[in-house]
């Protein structure tokens, strides 16, 4: 049986092993701990997981800015997928963010990942081509 509960801090490690495990998601010194625990801080009640009896198979991570929410590092082990898990953690963010009155969420897939962007764009997400996303990093924290 699978559960889906809150994430939390305890959970890093098995969420970080998922991650390694899964291609397509990028690991960053931005998903480090602390970084990790300031952003669950930040965001009560907005990630979560999937857990069965031998340890965490799905997360996903969610925030937001006060105004748009953001889904990030969603992924389900293979042994897992074809279960409805991505659709029930993607409801629980989007049920979280809609109590707070946030009605719009985005996310970010990698150029390369494409099971990824056929995931979303069969759940009914569009794909934005009217902007484009800039970052910046300080020198020097190139994997930020």
């Amino acid at each position: 049986m699978i559960h889906i509960r809150m994430m939390t801090l305890d959970d890093y490690d098995a969420v970080i092993a998922l991650m390694n495990m899964t291609p397509g998601i990028s690991i960053r010194d931005a998903d480090s701990r602390e970084a990790t625990a300031r952003y669950l801080a930040r965001n009560p009640g907005m990630s979560f997981v999937a857990q069965t009896d031998s340890g965490l198979c799905a997360c996903v991570m969610c925030g937001h800015d006060g105004r748009r929410g953001y889904l990030q590092h969603l992924l389900v082990l293979p042994d897992y997928r074809g279960q409805n898990i991505a659709n029930r953690l993607v409801q629980r963010c989007l049920s979280a963010l809609e109590t707070l009155g946030i009605e719009k969420c985005h996310l970010d897939v990698l150029k390369t990942n494409h099971p990824a962007a056929e995931f979303w764009q069969h759940q009914g997400w569009k794909l934005r081509t009217d902007i484009d996303r800039y970052s910046f990093t300080r020198p020097g924290k190139d994997n930020a």
